[in-house]
């Protein structure tokens, strides 16, 4: 695996590398060894999927505050997404900013999001299928957003949202939560 910082401190694009053979390809995705050499917390205590059927289906932007922080790995495992963090942490050199990669079933990445920084993501094309592998428990009492649309993150999303949860839209600007 190859490990990417991104600007964003303790995020990291993490890239499979496929053995190739005549019957497909084999490649690692998780190796508690590897993400404790790059300084990454390896404990995971529960995987969730999110399956969306239709393109333009945005999931967003959550995280859950400390002590609760949530590191996650997500991968897309069918389809594509525009896939978003921003960072919450008060104090970090890129507070308040955020980043976006495009995650796909064919490419294997994975994005490592530390705990402290919101999620969410729009479905590129229909029928994604999206893997979460979470270092603590969900705790619905704990769980927070903020709106995907909030211009204090000014997000450049790439289409508007077609489908989205009354949840996610009802989240208060950040700072009012």
């Amino acid at each position: 695996m190859i490990f990417e910082p991104t600007r964003i401190s303790g995020a990291f694009l993490i890239k499979p590398q496929p053995a190739r053979d005549a019957r497909g390809y084999f490649a690692r995705t998780f190796c508690v060894e590897e993400f404790t050499a790059h300084g990454l917390d390896p404990r995971i205590v529960q995987s969730s999927l999110s399956f969306n059927e239709q393109r333009g289906t945005l999931r967003g932007m959550h995280y859950q505050p400390a002590p609760h922080g949530e590191n996650k790995l997500v991968s897309c495992t069918r389809g594509s997404i525009y896939d978003v963090i921003v960072d919450l942490r008060r104090g970090s050199p890129t507070y308040l900013q955020w980043l976006s990669f495009t995650l796909t079933a064919s490419s294997l990445d994975g994005l490592f999001i530390p705990a402290g920084c919101a999620h969410g993501f729009i479905t590129l094309e229909d029928d994604c299928l999206v893997r979460y592998d979470i270092s603590a428990f969900y705790q619905p009492q704990h769980a927070r957003g903020v709106r995907y649309d909030d211009p204090s993150f000014a997000i450049d999303w790439p289409f508007p949202p077609a489908v989205i949860s009354p949840r996610d839209l009802a989240f208060p600007p950040y700072g009012e939560g």
